[in-house]
């Protein structure tokens, strides 16, 4: 008990002091009226003030309006009676903790010109015991003006840190999210590739291994070689999510078009200059994933990729001469088509696909050049 008590103290100050001084205070300058009933007036108005105080703080809508109105009511009455502002300082504490704007204001102006009003009435009428205390007077009305918008600024601003806090928590919970979704995307371009290229060769070793035994063999030894290589991809990816080069990329999309026997044509210098990782990533994914489309789904007998950077963009064209399947091209949201295009909104990036006479799919970036390379450029 002593320690939660202790507790209380540390956490509050001496604000219970102050406000246990407040309550009691009343009843001594009651208590200075020469009348008996100005004594029993005013002992039944404190007592309904207190009342109608807590019956205020736990009241909704309308009815706080009506208490507070009645509170402010009995402060001016007390100051007039009997001397005692006090009572003004609980209703400018209690006006600061209400948390609309325009009835905080009423009832802020109509309480600080009522008070204002009473107080200038009692040194009007030349009140002996109202100015024996005129310092502290002055005092309270100083905090009539200041408390209330103090305490409403304070409460508002820890309403704004409460949404800051749920905004970051949803920031932080979107970030993870996005990232497991791109690390899904990432892992079902790498694997998918690799799994597709590990089947093509499967099947075509099963066919040549009565034909031609030595031919089945070597493609037996670069299954084993696919696989080698994309379990270290894996690797590598969650190790250190590591970016793949546009380079690189160009010779598994080779050996995946030869695997598939679609002719491959490639166009344009793929080892790009002046690019981020970031961007030169996404853009070695996105074709891996338009290549893949191509040999699961086109039936195309050649592949045509060029790559074209300016001072302005980069452009990745992939055509092929088979046909496109709406259905299975966006059939899962994150993967084919639909994950391109979430990759490229991502660097600003923009995806064009024209499907009359055989697919076209056009990839579009913005060119990381530097700007003294740019002013070279446009000269």
């Amino acid at each position: 008990m002593i320690k939660k008590y202790m507790t209380f103290q540390k956490n509050n100050g001496i604000a219970p002091y102050i406000w246990t001084v407040l309550c009691i205070l009343p009843f001594y300058f009651i208590f200075q009226s020469p009348s008996t009933i100005e004594i029993v007036v005013g002992i039944l108005l404190t007592l309904i003030f207190f009342i109608l105080y807590r019956i205020a703080f736990i009241s909704k809508g309308w009815p706080v309006y009506l208490w507070t109105l009645i509170l402010i009511g009995i402060s001016i009455t007390a100051t007039s009676l009997f001397s005692y502002v006090y009572f003004a300082f609980f209703l400018a504490y209690f006006i600061g903790n209400i948390k609309d704007r325009v009835p905080f204001l009423t009832l802020y102006f109509i309480h600080l010109l009522s008070t204002s009003a009473s107080i200038n009435y009692s040194i009007v009428m030349q009140e002996k015991l109202f100015l024996q205390q005129l310092p502290f007077v002055i005092i309270i009305w100083i905090s009539v003006i200041l408390l209330p918008f103090s305490i409403y600024n304070r409460k508002e601003r820890g309403q704004l840190e409460e949404k800051l806090e749920d905004a970051n928590k949803k920031i932080s919970e979107l970030v993870k999210m996005e990232e497991r979704q791109r690390i899904a995307r990432d892992l079902h371009d790498t694997l998918g590739q690799k799994l597709s290229l590990i089947g093509l060769k499967t099947d075509l070793a099963r066919k040549l291994i009565t034909k031609d035994p030595e031919q089945a063999r070597n493609e037996l030894k670069d299954v084993q070689q696919t696989a080698r290589t994309a379990l270290s991809e894996v690797r590598k990816m969650v190790s250190s999510m590591r970016g793949i080069r546009l380079k690189d990329e160009i010779l598994q999309v080779k050996q995946m078009l030869k695997a598939a026997q679609i002719q491959c044509v490639c166009e344009g210098e793929f080892n790009l200059t002046n690019v981020s990782l970031l961007t030169e990533n996404i853009l070695s994914m996105c074709l891996k994933e338009a290549v893949n489309n191509v040999v699961k789904h086109s039936g195309a007998s050649s592949c045509y990729v060029s790559i074209e950077q300016s001072w302005k963009d980069i452009v990745l064209t992939v055509r092929d001469d088979g046909i496109f399947k709406v259905e299975e091209s966006f059939k899962a949201e994150g993967h084919g088509l639909i994950g391109m295009k979430e990759r490229l909104e991502f660097i600003n990036g923009s995806l064009e696909l024209v499907t009359s006479d055989g697919t076209v799919l056009n990839i579009r970036v913005p060119n990381d050049v530097k700007p003294e390379l740019d002013k070279e450029e446009r000269k």
